[in-house]
Order: structure tokens, then C-alpha cells, then sequence
């Protein structure tokens, strides 16, 4: 489905509803499980090495490094996709707005597990194209539209697990949360449920950020076991 569906991004027309989320749904389809496999690798690596196996900590580690080149490899093929085809097709805010964001989340999967220099550039993309999709967002998009919501999830899941900013990343949540709220009643039937399925995750979001950490808790220690459970969205239905 990648690529069936890559070959219509290249055609250079502005894609449906349908064909965002199926573009959508065949990449996460593709980096959800080697994000996965990365990190149980990760942990197991970790763990080998803390009980000294270091013949053990070497082959995962060996294995760990390809799944990370082909992270890399599928990052950087959606977004030469989105950069050269997608948003320059791109005409209506909301399209304009997913494919931002689209391009964050794909900065962000980098950034999660490149060190030094090279994090810190994919996390200054993903910055970038996160706050350009904001500022589309809040201009052409009311507060409780399913994809203004769902990049304010996934922005805030940037910053606590990427920038290690829990605060910014409970602001940022919550804000989206209040504002959607205040407009709930504006809400039409057909994006009820989409709308209220993001709030409540990015409610579930704050319940884990503001009240699993320990006031006293060092930062590299609070984002291990939290790292698996923020809620992040990979497409929404657009209305």
C-alpha cells in the first residue's frame, strides 16, 4: 500500500481525505514496528549490559543499528514524499496542517533514537514543522477539528519525550484540551467521535505526565517507563 500510495502523492495533485489517511496508515504501518523492535532492543541491550553480558550487548546492539537504518531509511523516504510532492500540492489548510504534522512525527521517530548532533537537527525539524502546522492550524481550523487536535497530542508528546519538557508538554495538552471543551457544543455528529477520541487521550496524557512523575525524580529516569504509554495519533478523519 506504501508505495501504490506513494505514487499518487507523486503525481502532484491534493489528496482526499481518504487518500491522507491511507498514505498515513501504510507508513506507520511500516515504522510502527521497528519503533517497536527498537526500543525492546534497546531495553534488552541495556539490560545485558548492566549484567555484564557484553557478546550478548554486541549482537543486539549489531541488530539494534539496522533497525535504525531502516528507520532512517523510511523516515527520510516519507519525507522527500511530503517536502517535494505533498505540501506543495497542498491548497486547503487542513491538508497543509496534516502533512506539517505528518512531517514532525517523522523528525520526531528520527530524533527518538539518533544521539548528539544528529538528534538534535531531527529534533529541530520536527520543532518546525510542528510549529508551522500550529500556526496553520489555529488560523484555518476551529479548536476541536480532529487534526488541530491531534497535532497538539503528538506536539506535546514532542516535548515531553524528545525535549524532556514535561510542563511545556501538560501546557501545550491541556490548552487543546480547554480549548476544544469551550467549543464542544459547535461539534457536528460526524467528527463527535473523532474529536472526543484525541481529547480524551490527550486527557489521559496530562493524568500520566502531572501524576506518575516524582517531584523529586531525575528527567532521565521519569521517561523510560512513561515512554511506552503517551498516546500519540498517526491519522485522523478529517471532515
Amino acid at each position: 500500500m506504501v508505495e501504490s500510495m506513494k505514487n499518487v502523492a507523486k503525481l502532484d495533485v491534493e489528496l482526499t481525505v481518504e487518500e491522507r489517511n491511507l498514505l498515513s496508515v501504510g507508513y506507520k504501518n511500516v515504522i510502527g514496528a521497528r519503533r517497536a523492535s527498537w526500543r525492546i532492543l534497546s531495553s534488552i541491550e541495556q539490560k545485558e549490559e548492566g549484567k555484564g553480558n557484553e557478546v550478548n550487548a554486541k549482537r543486539i546492539k549489531e541488530y539494534r543499528h539496522k533497525v535504525e537504518s531502516e528507520l532512517s531509511n523510511i523516515c527520510n523516504d516519507i519525507m522527500t514524499v511530503i517536502d517535494e510532492h505533498l505540501i506543495p500540492s497542498a491548497s486547503a489548510g487542513e491538508s497543509t496542517v496534516f502533512f506539517y504534522k505528518m512531517k514532525g512525527d517523522y523528525y520526531r521517530y528520527l530524533a527518538e533514537f539518533k544521539s548528539g548532533n544528529e538528534k538534535k537537527e531531527a529534533a529541530d525539524h520536527s520543532m518546525k514543522a510542528y510549529e508551522t502546522a500550529t500556526t496553520t492550524a489555529e488560523a484555518e481550523l476551529p479548536p476541536t477539528h480532529p487534526i488541530r487536535l491531534g497535532l497538539a497530542l503528538n506536539f506535546s508528546v514532542f516535548y515531553y519525550e524528545i525535549m524532556n519538557s514535561p510542563e511545556r508538554a501538560c501546557h501545550l495538552a491541556k490548552q487543546a484540551f480547554d480549548e476544544a471543551i469551550a467549543e464542544l457544543d459547535t461539534l457536528n455528529e460526524e467528527s463527535y467521535k473523532d474529536s472526543t477520541l484525541i481529547m480524551q487521550l490527550l486527557r489521559d496524557n496530562l493524568t500520566l505526565w502531572t501524576s506518575d512523575i516524582p517531584e523529586d525524580a531525575d528527567e532521565n529516569m521519569i521517561m523510560e517507563p512513561l515512554w511506552l504509554t503517551s498516546h500519540e495519533v498517526e491519522t485522523e478523519q478529517a471532515r
